[in-house]
């Protein structure tokens, strides 16, 4: 039986399940739990089938809750009892105002006395807990999967995580999580690594491989391939590695040292058969909780390294800048030259000075090529003083080797005028 309700309440959908219970010829209620799902138009049939499904085992009444924006508020309901339906299913459609505050519709048709279950389909709140729904669910499912970004909406779910959340993503790990026990049971060796390899941007390979970080505590390592989910999973011992590795997504090939490689059936589970699994728990699942502990861990960015600069460096960097503060002058003298005495060692009582940071680090460069620029300076103006009495001593020298030069002639001329006039004389005295 179908029954549409337009323009509607909370009491006249109830009015409406009742009406409908009698009218299949069953007033006695038999269900389990109440179910929230909430979807959009898109998600729409999907979610209906899955829940559909999952209530053959678990009978439930299905609130199916369809937002959808608008500006004039309305409120929409159909009621669907019997025609192949385990339970009872309403799909009330909200718009507009009413939208915004969606419990105060759904909380008069939950069902007395049970406990409530929520479930997400695709993009569900960033904190569950903290959602309007969720307040009054017990348990809150989620699918990472069914998101656009899988891997940062796991993020959010670790990072967000209240006692009573689970996702999708750790329920497809079920049989994996299932065989690998099983292997390390039946070949209980001990296991030095393991690689996790599935298609780029899986969640529950995520999960996977903090899972197995966790409880084996070794390294995991992920590879790329390209799917269908999660393809292999090798872990490393001193004989051999323990494989499973699933190419297709339907066939499992199962691998231990030592023995012939076998078959397992891995197939790739429905929607339904995953709401329909997390429905046989109402208590907190404490491996989930462990996991997205793991998972926050392995995720988190390792802090940088910082490198201290070693105490000799600093000591230079912090001369250079006192060199490089004070002003140098052409008048000093020019630096002794080191002698062979060693220099006296610091007193250990003395700190060192500190290592110069990373926003010092420029300026010290450039106060050090300054402080060079200016030595080498102070050296030519050094030099040139040294130089400048050789100069003039050699000038000297040469001014006076050039005077004596010119000298020579006349004491060479004043020499021979004596001799000269010795032989006039004579000359003289012999004529007469």
């Amino acid at each position: 039986m179908v029954i549409d309700l337009e323009g509607t309440n909370s009491s006249k959908i109830s009015a409406a399940l009742l009406q409908a219970r009698r009218s299949a010829g069953s007033p006695a209620m038999g269900m389990v739990l109440t179910l929230i799902i909430v979807c959009d138009e898109q998600g729409y049939e999907t979610a209906l089938k899955a829940s559909t499904d999952a209530s053959r085992e678990h009978p439930s009444r299905i609130l199916l809750v369809v937002t959808a924006s608008g500006r004039e508020a309305s409120l929409d309901a159909q009621v669907r009892i019997g025609e192949g339906t385990p339970g009872e299913v309403v799909v009330v459609r909200m718009r507009g105002a009413i939208a915004q505050h969606p419990a105060s519709v759904i909380r008069p048709l939950l069902l007395p006395d049970s406990p409530v279950v929520i479930w997400w389909p695709g993009k569900g709140p960033t904190n569950p807990a903290n959602d309007q729904l969720a307040q009054l669910a017990v348990r809150r499912i989620t699918d990472a999967m069914g998101t656009p970004r899988p891997m940062a909406a796991l993020r959010a779910r670790a990072e967000n995580y209240t006692p009573g959340d689970t996702d999708l993503s750790w329920t497809r790990l079920t049989p994996w999580r299932a065989l690998l026990a099983a292997a390390l049971d039946q070949y209980p060796a001990k296991v030095k690594g393991v690689r996790v390899e599935a298609e780029r941007g899986n969640a529950s390979a995520a999960l996977l491989a903090a899972w197995l970080e966790s409880r084996l505590k070794v390294p995991v390592e992920r590879g790329n391939t390209g799917g269908p989910g999660i393809t292999a999973v090798r872990m490393t011992t001193a004989a051999g590695d323990i494989a499973i590795t699933r190419p297709d997504g339907l066939l499992a090939s199962y691998t231990v040292p030592g023995q012939p490689n076998r078959l397992v059936a891995l197939k790739r589970r429905d929607v339904s058969d995953l709401v329909t699994e997390e429905l046989r728990r109402m208590d907190d699942d404490d491996v989930f909780e462990q996991t997205v502990k793991a998972l926050q861990n392995r995720t988190a960015t390792p802090a940088k390294k910082v490198t201290r600069t070693p105490r000799s460096t600093g000591a230079k960097a912090a001369q250079t800048r006192a060199t490089a503060v004070a002003p140098a002058s052409s008048e000093r003298p020019a630096p002794e030259a080191p002698s062979d005495r060693p220099a006296p060692e610091a007193s250990s009582d003395r700190p060192a000075p500190e290592a110069p940071s990373d926003q010092q680090a420029p300026q010290a460069a450039s106060h050090a090529e300054t402080a060079s620029k200016r030595a080498v300076s102070s050296k030519r103006a050094a030099s040139s003083e040294q130089a400048a009495p050789s100069k003039r001593a050699a000038s000297s020298k040469r001014a006076a080797s050039s005077k004596a030069v010119a000298a020579a002639p006349a004491k060479k001329a004043a020499k021979r005028t004596p001799g000269k006039r010795a032989a006039a004389k004579r000359t003289s005295k012999a004529s007469s």
